[in-house]
């Protein structure tokens, strides 16, 4: 049998061979961990498009355009980018016509290939406001991946850097979260330059400072720590800055990651960092001295520190005059000790202190649970565990379904159950004005640890009575006492007192009579309003009276 004899390979197949052999290679060398950051451009057009295709491997959207610049000059360019997360029309339409066509007037031949060219392009070619020069993979693969063209010219070792972004993003509108009757209608959205705009247009001065980083080894998230130099203490910028530094981790998809790997304490039920989607609530705090943490892709940002009356506080509480934002911040107080020790109070009474109910209340109660066959802790729980479940059925379904579900299912599901002797009727009334006012806390990180907290305090007061009750809050008490948030006391301003922040708490004074910032906030420039600013009627008056 004869051998086959191979035939030789053509020039053009040579090359190709090559190239795949290459692209192999460099698999290899990107697959064992070799920091890129330390890999330099070479002067070879054909060296880099190699390097980029070996890291690029298998990435079908990468895009990469050659082009000859200049009539006379004749240089061998190349754009590369991704493709969707750039605008393709604005490439085609204005870079590739500025550098394929134009450039052809240009005087690029009175240039050496060595000297002038990468100064000449961005500074009278590229009609784009902003052009990085990179000289590392390392940078360039950085800014492909966020939305950047980078044009590599052969026998440069140097490329630029294009910002041509095409992200879709939402428009703005009001957030669902921090719904208002009297405020403004805008809040944040995914894309961080335009919250960044959003927070600009409030705060018009050169003092709020915008620090950016990046975190997230896969992701490369961008950050911005927001501030008014001046006002924010410098030991809590310093703060926050290293704790963000400290992170170290794969992926951040929402601020949620970055505020588990801030806190003070990661066991508290309690949040220790309050978030919003509201541009004037971030407004109002960082002129308060505190400092925001914007993490793109998400429209919820970072406020730090926030102590525990923050979460029992409402944007609108300040559009509105002080004896009606006075009187619906005791409400929430008083929601919020509902919320914690409704069913508790309810057990414990009905357990061991009869005595303590009036005579008539006590026999209707008796009478409502004459044939319910559980203890009232058991009868609690039913209907708690209940009313959480459809709470989260609704969240969950699309929201017109969603909310029939959480209607209506209550509904049925009480009445049901009363009907079927599972519970009593004074249990469900309890179990509901529980559930309302768990609703009425603004904050729903804060509502979620009160409910959390809830079912312990349950299972205290059906073991001991008021005593478990009372050893529940001594304990809740003693927690908060002991609780930081970026240094501050939680319990800031009850203790240590603070009589100017004691001013925007329990209560809402006048904004008028408000003159100073929180000193637990502020240390230096604490005055907000200058003194003798009450309104009073117009001189004038008085004398024509």
């Amino acid at each position: 049998m004869s051998k086959k004899i191979k035939r030789p390979l053509t020039i053009e197949e040579k090359k190709r061979k090559d190239e795949q052999e290459d692209l192999k290679a460099l698999k290899k060398k990107y697959q064992k961990g070799i920091d890129i950051n330390n890999v330099n451009l070479k002067s070879s057009l054909e060296e880099n498009l190699t390097y980029i295709k070996g890291v690029f491997n298998k990435v079908s959207d990468l895009d990469i355009r050659r082009f000859i610049l200049g009539d006379q000059l004749q240089l061998d360019s190349a754009l590369v980018y991704i493709e969707g997360i750039v605008n393709q029309q604005f490439i085609n339409d204005t870079i590739l016509k500025e550098l394929m066509i134009i450039s052809r007037n240009q005087e690029l031949k009175k240039l050496s290939r060595n000297q002038g060219l990468i100064e000449l392009l961005p500074n009278s070619l590229l009609t784009i406001g902003v052009v990085e020069k990179v000289d590392n993979f390392g940078k360039i693969i950085e800014n492909i991946f966020s939305g950047h063209v980078i044009l590599l010219l052969d026998e440069y070792d140097l490329a630029l850097s294009l910002p041509i972004p095409a992200r879709e993003s939402r428009n703005v509108k009001e957030p669902e979260t921090e719904t208002v009757v009297r405020g403004p209608r805008e809040g944040f959205v995914e894309n961080i330059d335009t919250n960044l705009s959003l927070i600009r247009a409030r705060i018009k001065t050169p003092d709020l400072k915008l620090e950016a980083i990046k975190l997230g080894r896969v992701s490369k998230t961008a950050i911005n720590i927001a501030y008014i130099e001046g006002t924010a203490p410098d030991d809590l910028i310093a703060e926050v800055q290293n704790r963000l530094k400290r992170i170290d981790i794969d992926m951040i998809n929402e601020s949620g990651i970055i505020e588990q790997l801030i806190e003070d304490d990661p066991f508290s039920p309690f949040p220790q960092i309050a978030n919003t989607e509201r541009p004037d609530g971030l407004a109002a705090a960082l002129n308060e001295g505190r400092v925001g943490v914007i993490i793109d892709g998400t429209p919820f940002v970072l406020i730090v520190p926030s102590v525990f009356s923050h979460f029992l506080q409402s944007n609108e509480d300040y559009y509105q005059r002080f004896f009606f934002a006075s009187f619906a911040r005791l409400l929430r107080f008083f929601a919020f000790l509902t919320a914690l020790l409704g069913p508790s109070i309810y057990i414990a009474i009905t357990t061991f202190h009869q005595e303590m109910i009036p005579t008539k209340l006590l026999l209707s109660i008796v009478a409502s649970r004459a044939g319910v066959p559980f203890p009232a802790l058991v009868e609690a729980l039913i209907m708690e565990i209940s009313f959480e479940a459809l709470r989260e059925a609704g969240l969950r379904l699309p929201k017109q379904v969603g909310q029939a579900v959480s209607i209506v299912g209550a509904l049925v599901v009480g009445q049901a159950a009363v009907e079927a002797g599972l519970v009593s009727q004074a249990m469900v009334i309890v179990v509901a004005l529980t559930g309302i006012a768990s609703f009425m806390i603004p904050a729903y990180n804060f509502a979620l640890g009160v409910r959390l907290i809830r079912f312990g305090v349950m299972f205290l007061a059906a073991s001991w009575g008021m005593f478990g009750i009372t050893f529940a809050v001594l304990f809740l008490l003693i927690h908060l006492c002991s609780l930081r948030t970026f240094g501050v006391p939680y319990l800031s301003p009850f203790t240590p007192t603070d009589w100017d922040g004691l001013k925007d708490t329990i209560i809402k004074v006048p904004e008028w009579f408000k003159n100073n910032r929180p000193s637990y906030l502020v240390k230096t420039d604490q005055q907000r309003i200058r003194s003798n600013v009450k309104p009073s009627p117009a001189k004038g008056d008085d004398e024509n009276e």
